[in-house]
């Protein structure tokens, strides 16, 4: 499975529409999560509408957090798409299979024995999240609060049993020419990820966007294109999942 994992305060203004960029990464099978840190006011509301439209375009889960609470948030989305994924595929299964439309359709015992693979599959299966970071000026006072959350995330996915592996990116860069840097190719190390933050500086403009673009051309250069659905099922899955399963917005 591949995850985009965006930690933003909202308020893009440069280039491609972010919302349209998270609708193409999840056409290619990469659900796109959003963790927002916004400032109070309109600015802060403005991000906030942002930030929803783009996960539910994403097809992911979008959440409004303080800096305190962002490390547990990131793990937790992460771990709740994950386990959404495996339920809708299943459900799928099921409606094609036996004509119910879910697990709870099934009789007791058969859902038990569904619902323990499920289980066994949100640990085993392989999965890859390529973290991205705005650094623009409006972030700084945040920077902390993410160096923590990433790092406790690398830690949480080490201690899974199937393959897991995170790459980090930030944006902007630090030229005009420079939306997106590749801090990090995919790894496993916790140890890595804690020392990128020291060549992070935060200013500049906010290429939301342009950066999610970057981030599904890294993933599918590395990965492949995942997707094995048609383009029009996909968006029908994302419309399905989008009213009221994976992407809400929580203050």
């Amino acid at each position: 499975m591949k995850q985009i994992l965006l930690i933003t305060d909202g308020g893009s203004n440069v280039g491609d529409s972010p919302v349209v960029a998270a609708a193409q990464a999840y056409a290619e099978g990469i659900t796109v999560n959003v963790a927002g840190i916004v400032d109070e006011g309109t600015i802060g509301e403005y991000g906030a509408t942002e930030i929803a439209e783009i996960a539910k375009a994403g097809g992911g889960i979008s959440r409004i957090v303080t800096s305190g609470q962002l490390s547990r948030t990131v793990q937790m989305m992460t771990r709740q798409t994950i386990a959404g994924s495996i339920r809708q595929a299943v459900n799928q299964e099921l409606r094609q299979l036996f004509g119910v439309e879910n697990v709870g359709a099934l009789p007791p015992t058969k859902r038990s024995e569904v619902v323990k693979v499920m289980e066994e599959m949100e640990e085993t299966m392989s999965l890859s999240v390529a973290l991205l970071i705005d650094a623009s000026a409006s972030m700084k006072p945040k920077l902390h609060a993410v160096e923590e959350a990433i790092r406790d995330l690398t830690l949480s996915l080490q201690a899974r049993e199937g393959k897991s592996q995170v790459a980090v990116f930030h944006y902007p860069g630090n030229s005009m020419d420079e939306i997106c840097v590749l801090d990090s190719e995919w790894t496993t190390y916790a140890s890595k990820i804690g020392t990128l933050f020291g060549k992070i500086r935060m200013k500049g403009t906010t290429p939301t966007g342009p950066a999610i673009l970057q981030a599904v051309d890294y993933i599918r250069e590395t990965c492949g294109n995942i997707s094995s659905e048609p383009m029009d099922a996909r968006q029908s899955s994302a419309r399905s999942v989008s009213n009221g399963v994976r992407s809400d917005y929580v203050v």
